[in-house]
C-alpha cells in the first residue's frame, strides 16, 4: 500500500470512487444523480487542493482530499473507498496517514461533515460530533465533526 499525491489525470477515477462510495450506503439512484456535481471530483479541484491516494496492488481504491481554512483550522473535505475495501481498515490507514501529515504542519484544529453512515468511523479516531445541519433530504441530519490536533 502506498499513498502518493493525486494529479489532475486522476479526476475520472477519484469521482468514480466518490461514487460507488456514497453508494455502499444504499441512496436510491434518483439521490445519487442528484449529488452527481457534489461527488465529482475536478481537475481544477486537484489543482487547488491536496489530494493524496492510496494504491494498492497499483490499483487506486481510495483517496483524502483536505483544505486550511482561517484560524489553524483545517477541513477534512473527502476520505472515500472502494466498497470492497470499506471496514477492512483501509480507512484507518488513510485517517492515520491524514493526521501524521496534518500533525507536522501549523494547525490546532480539524472539522468534517460526515457522512452519517460514517460517524462512528470518525469517532474512532477521536472526532467528537459538535452540531449538525439538515440536508436536502428531510430528516437526514449531517454531522459536523471536530480533533483538535492537540488531541492526537
Amino acid at each position: 500500500m502506498t499513498i502518493e499525491k493525486a494529479t489532475v489525470n486522476d479526476h475520472s477515477l477519484l469521482t468514480e470512487i466518490t461514487k460507488k462510495s456514497k453508494a455502499y450506503w444504499n441512496y436510491s439512484e434518483d439521490l445519487l444523480l442528484a449529488w452527481d456535481e457534489a461527488l465529482t471530483i475536478t481537475q481544477d479541484y486537484l489543482n487547488v487542493y491536496p489530494v493524496y491516494k492510496l494504491v494498492i496492488e497499483e490499483k487506486t481504491v481510495g483517496y483524502y482530499s483536505y483544505f486550511e481554512e482561517k484560524n489553524q483550522t483545517i477541513k477534512l473535505d473527502n476520505l472515500f473507498l472502494l466498497p470492497q475495501y470499506i471496514g477492512k481498515g483501509i480507512g484507518s490507514y488513510l485517517m492515520t496517514d491524514f493526521l501524521n501529515r496534518i500533525q507536522k504542519q501549523n494547525f490546532q484544529r480539524i472539522y468534517l461533515d460526515a457522512e452519517p453512515y460514517a460517524e462512528g468511523f470518525y469517532k474512532k479516531h477521536g472526532f467528537k460530533t459538535i452540531g449538525s445541519f439538515e440536508t436536502a433530504i428531510k430528516g437526514r441530519f449531517m454531522p459536523v465533526m471536530e480533533l483538535r490536533i492537540s488531541n492526537i
